[in-house]
């Protein structure tokens, strides 16, 4: 039910927004084919900027987070944008709020979930890098995506030092050993409404560590192991909620097939490699589907 200058009527095709971003980095191919799965189930699906200034007063059945890529920049705003929603959204403001901040890695440690060793550094610490028992240590924002702000350096180089330094004038931090098995590729294994879907492995190209398409990764399919999929769903069934409250889910891992371990969680805007997997947007459009009818009838009229 909507209401439109005092008019009130009911909507016979459900209608869910699908937020992305004002200005992308490269072509978004992904949600264009949610859209359109969505649309081949009478689900009306506009692709919405989430910082478009009507967004709260566009009429919404339910939001679904896509290719908000620039979050990370302006993520107050993007927090604000959510919660003026009336319109549940996927995956919930709870969930963008803890996945927003990597220092989740530290509780999935302490939940003895295997994940890349984390220190996390507060805004306005006194820099000091840790001894991590590594040659060389990482050292990132707290809250970034794409490998933006990453740097690579001797442990103990002044270089760190400095880095680290400057990412703490303005946000939080982390620092962690570096870790030579990405060379071997960083699995992203995919979930979808819950269900294990598929894997693809990043690999970077020779001479970096950064798996991302646009610092020369490549991407090709993965057959994940027992041992992969179970690591991941441990580390989801840490997320506010647990597992199965996430509409989508990328969980990227490295090491052993066999005993891997956590890099991210990605619940807020992960590319989730649809077109590696066909049929993945026909299933991820269920799952929306689903989710929409199993809220409460007062909240559907």
């Amino acid at each position: 039910m909507s209401t439109d200058s005092g008019v009130t009527t009911c909507r016979l095709v459900p209608e869910i927004l699908l937020l992305t971003a004002e200005s992308l980095p490269h072509e978004d191919i992904e949600t264009p084919l949610l859209s359109a799965a969505l649309g081949a189930i009478g689900v009306h699906a506009p692709i919405v900027p989430w910082t478009d200034p009507d967004l709260s007063r566009t009429p919404a059945d339910l939001v679904v987070i896509r290719t908000t890529w620039d979050y990370t920049h302006r993520l107050t705003d993007f927090l604000q944008a959510l919660d003026s929603l009336s319109a549940p959204v996927l995956n919930s403001r709870e969930v963008v709020r803890w996945n927003s901040h990597k220092g989740y890695l530290t509780e999935l440690a302490a939940a003895s979930v295997p994940a890349v060793p984390t220190r996390l550094h507060r805004t306005g610490e006194i820099p000091e890098l840790p001894d991590l028992g590594s040659n060389e240590i990482i050292v990132k924002p707290a809250v970034s995506a794409g490998a933006r702000g990453v740097g690579r350096f001797s442990a103990g180089a002044p270089q760190g030092l400095a880095h680290l330094a400057e990412i703490l004038t303005a946000t939080d931090a982390l620092v962690q050993p570096y870790q030579p098995e990405v060379m071997a590729g960083e699995r992203s294994l995919i979930f979808l409404g819950g269900a294990y879907s598929h894997t693809v492995r990043k690999t970077p190209v020779d001479g970096d560590f950064r798996v991302q398409e646009e610092y020369g990764g490549t991407n090709q399919v993965h057959v994940a192991s027992a041992a992969e999929i179970a690591v991941a769903r441990a580390a989801l069934a840490q997320a506010p909620g647990g597992a199965d409250s996430l509409l989508y889910a990328r969980v990227d891992v490295i090491g052993d097939e066999n005993e891997p371990f956590i890099m991210e969680l990605e619940l807020i805007e992960p590319e989730l490699f649809l077109v590696h997997s066909p049929g993945s947007a026909d299933v991820l459009a269920k799952a929306i589907v689903d989710r929409l009818a199993r809220r409460p009838t007062a909240e559907r009229s």
